[in-house]
């Protein structure tokens, strides 16, 4: 066994599993910074949070979009659901792509918000655990631009997005 095996705890059996919004609105995302003292506290994120006992990933990112920005959304599609292991914890994330509706948001729960466009992306510093996806973002510019009822995963250009 290597010393690094040896160094790095085990991954957690029971990820925590969080649902995250991609909310678009005119073609600009919406992105949040976690609050001081919260983990990876400082970094950008998808605004989202932990799923309660009894809830689907659907009815949790409806109510954290409430409670942190006091959004509501259309939820259009899974674009991601990935596993990551910190050194801390393991998450599992389901990202959501979402059209924002109604209600102008306000950072009730995170740090600060911002509408960021495709081009801003690198100059937010996010999880490790967002890679991929942020990878995603920066190569599907139709993402940025669907239609509220579009069909992704019929789509040639996102169907090889939503299976990865």
């Amino acid at each position: 066994m290597s010393a690094e095996a040896m160094s790095s705890p085990p991954p957690a059996e029971n990820p925590v599993e969080v649902a995250a919004g991609l909310v678009f609105r005119d073609g600009k995302l919406l992105i949040t910074r976690r609050s001081a003292g919260a983990h990876l506290a400082g970094l950008w994120e998808f605004p989202g949070g932990k799923r309660e006992s009894g809830e689907t990933f659907e009815q949790c990112l409806h109510r954290e979009l409430r409670e942190e920005l006091g959004i509501e959304v259309q939820i259009l599609a899974l674009l991601e659901d990935i596993v990551h292991d910190y050194p801390e914890r393991s998450v599992r994330l389901k990202f959501f792509h979402c059209r924002w509706l109604r209600h102008e948001p306000k950072p009730i729960l995170c740090q600060s918000l911002a509408w960021i466009t495709p081009g801003e992306l690198s100059q937010y510093a996010f999880p490790a655990a967002d890679t991929r996806l942020l990878d995603k973002l920066r190569h599907a510019p139709e993402l940025w631009f669907a239609a509220p009822n579009l069909n992704l995963e019929n789509s040639p250009q996102c169907g090889n997005i939503l299976k990865g």
